[in-house]
């Protein structure tokens, strides 16, 4: 829809959807703001050719970082490719780069910053890539359901689990109350950890993760599940029900992975005889009890590295990635398609793109530091606290 026919209906663009664009400014937010700058046109035949001359320039300061999920005009000029962790990471591992670029979005940037030296300086090439998922739980929040779980009584038995998708205040939280950080891979191992520590464990903020690793892997019922709504008085749960649960799980989600349906599954399985439906765990429960494996984008990959030649796969979890492991596999003869026929890529990972981050790349050749994501001392201290549980678990 063009903008002249918005005009014609008078629908006016939403708070929200300025965001999204990167066309108003929310610091409290995981979107971020508007990048600065003038940004060189995405027709520019030569992009390719200036982020490979500004990053040949800044040769060992820079360190570009490539999350699974981006576009491959940019995955190309990524020194290492991962899940958001794995980079964190990696970046943390290469002290000698002054810049870190990172090809990902805003709670990503913030844990490298975390997790690197003083003296690197992490950077986002575009404020405006942040995730939907970490936004559902703020910190006021977060602190409010605490009150709720005091006031219950529980409060002293439960143990905070944050995923890695939150942000560095979610993180700090986390740390302050004696809890861990997870990823999707050692989400388990987590609330093993949690349990032996208290009762209850408040998982935040993807309420599938949390249920999916109870119930599915560590033989939890659903019933021993609640759901925290933090636009509902109380979370819109009782005292009895919050003193009942085991799991206490935030009420947020992935914007792409929740995209998935039992729909999808019958429909690929009608199309596809013979198919492997491979999902990853922020997808709805129903789902993964209909999938044929589960698991973390790390696990995705090797599962297809290690499926043999001829076999079918539908994947449940970003587009980008499905399809560069569509196009790295079909020379296997392996048949690799999305789960669902809707096109269905991550928005604000989208965001950043070759005009972003060759901006990025020219700028710091230039000597010019943009985008610098910086969390506070206080909060990377307690944020730090929860990630080195993480790092600590068996």
């Amino acid at each position: 829809m063009t903008t002249a026919q918005t005009q014609e209906l008078d629908v006016q663009p939403t708070p929200l959807a300025l965001l999204l664009l990167g066309r108003e400014a929310d610091p409290r937010s995981e979107r971020g703001v508007e990048c600065p700058g003038d940004l060189p046109s995405p027709s520019d035949p030569d992009l390719v050719e200036r982020a490979r001359a500004a990053k040949e320039k800044l040769g060992d300061k820079v360190f570009v970082l490539g999350h699974h999920y981006q576009r491959d005009e940019v995955i190309q000029f990524a020194d290492v490719t991962g899940d958001s962790f794995k980079l964190a990471r990696d970046a943390a591992a290469r002290p000698e780069a002054e810049y870190i670029v990172f090809c990902g979005v805003h709670f990503m940037a913030e844990s490298a910053d975390i997790l690197t030296g003083d003296d690197q300086k992490v950077v986002l090439p575009d404020l405006a890539a942040g995730c939907s998922m970490a936004d559902m739980a703020t910190a006021e929040q977060v602190a409010e359901c605490w009150d709720v779980l005091t006031e219950a009584g529980i409060a002293e038995q439960v143990v905070p689990v944050s995923y890695m998708n939150s942000s560095a205040d979610i993180k700090a939280f986390t740390g302050k109350h004696g809890g861990t950080i997870c990823t999707s891979s050692n989400a388990q191992r987590a609330l093993e950890w949690a349990f032996e520590q208290g009762s209850k464990v408040l998982f935040l903020p993807d309420q599938h993760l949390g249920r999916n690793t109870a119930v599915r892997d560590m033989g939890m019922s659903l019933d021993d599940c609640v759901v925290y709504n933090p636009h509902k008085p109380n979370g819109g749960l009782t005292a009895e029900q919050l003193r009942d649960a085991k799991m206490i799980l935030w009420r947020g989600h992935c914007s792409v992975h929740g995209r998935f349906s039992m729909d999808s599954v019958n429909d690929v399985r009608e199309r596809i005889p013979g198919v492997n439906v491979l999902v990853h765990p922020e997808c709805k429960h129903e789902v993964v009890a209909a999938a044929d494996y589960v698991g973390s984008t790390e696990y995705i990959i090797k599962a297809l590295e290690a499926a043999p030649a001829g076999s079918k796969w539908a994947i449940g979890t970003e587009l980008n990635l499905v399809r560069r492991l569509a196009n790295r596999f079909a020379p296997e003869d392996k048949e690799i398609v999305f789960l669902d026929k809707t096109v269905c890529f991550c928005s604000t990972m989208n965001r950043i793109d070759l005009p972003h981050l060759v901006w990025t790349l020219e700028s710091l050749a230039e000597g010019n530091l943009v985008n610098r994501i910086e969390v506070d001392r206080e909060t990377e201290q307690f944020a730090k606290l929860a990630l080195e549980r993480m790092l600590a678990l068996p």
